[in-house]
Formats: C-alpha cells, structure tokens, sequence
C-alpha cells in the first residue's frame, strides 16, 4: 500500500513542465505557431473567463485558450494581447482523481492539445470528430 502522508499534489510548475513536454512532441507544421502562444497555468480560471463561458463552478474549466485563432487573424487588424493558452491546475487534479482511468501527464496532454487546437483555428466539434477522449 502507498504512504500517502508525505505525498504533495503537483504544483503549477509540475503541470506546466508536463504541458512543455506535450508541446515539444507537436509536429512540425504546428511546433513554430506554438512557439508563439504563452503558456499559462493558475490554480482557478478567473471569474472573467467563467462568466464568458457561463461556468459557474471553477472545477469545471480545465483549459482554456485566449486569443485569435490562426485562421482568423488579419495583418489589417493586429491583435491588443498574446495568444495564451491557460491551465487550471485544480480542475485538472479534480478531474484526475475523478476519473481515476488515466495517468495525469495523459489528461495534461488531452488539455494542452484540446487548447493548442483552438489556437490553430479548430472548433469544439472539430478536435470532438477527432479526438474521442470524453467517451
């Protein structure tokens, strides 16, 4: 049986060192405009991205990716802010002890992808025809 009492849950920097070596494994044609977008992890998505979202319960919100998708950006009109791509690190714990069927180096993976994904111009139904992680 593990001893539990001295474990510690991972912290911001634990889970953006799993994110950075999710997004060292992107392709080629992906890895240079993923080199553009800053990488952000913070315990809870702020109230502002909730209350876009119309999520009321933080747990929910694993990642979230703030920006202009590729495919829609304009020289004409150059964007105020960064491409950022959040991680929630306690809805992401939440959702791994939860879940209890994956490791959470994979759910960190699912996430980081999920959000890069937006960043390349793909919709929810999109990366859902693709990726079948939630059934």
């Amino acid at each position: 049986m593990t001893d539990w009492t001295e474990a510690q849950a991972p912290d911001n920097d634990a889970i953006e060192a799993l994110a950075r070596d999710v997004i060292a494994t992107f392709p080629p044609e992906f890895a240079g405009h993923a080199q553009a977008v800053i990488l952000r992890v913070a315990d809870f998505a702020r109230d502002d991205f909730l209350d876009a979202l119309d999520i009321h319960d933080p747990l929910e919100l694993t990642g979230l990716y703030d920006g202009v998708p590729l495919t829609e950006k304009s020289l004409a009109e150059p964007q105020a802010f960064p491409d950022t791509v959040w991680l929630f690190r306690r809805a992401i714990l939440d959702e791994w002890a939860s879940r209890g069927d994956v490791t959470l180096a994979a759910l960190v993976r699912n996430v980081v992808v999920h959000e890069y994904a937006h960043h390349f111009g793909w919709s929810d139904d999109d990366i859902a025809r693709i990726d079948r992680w939630w059934e």
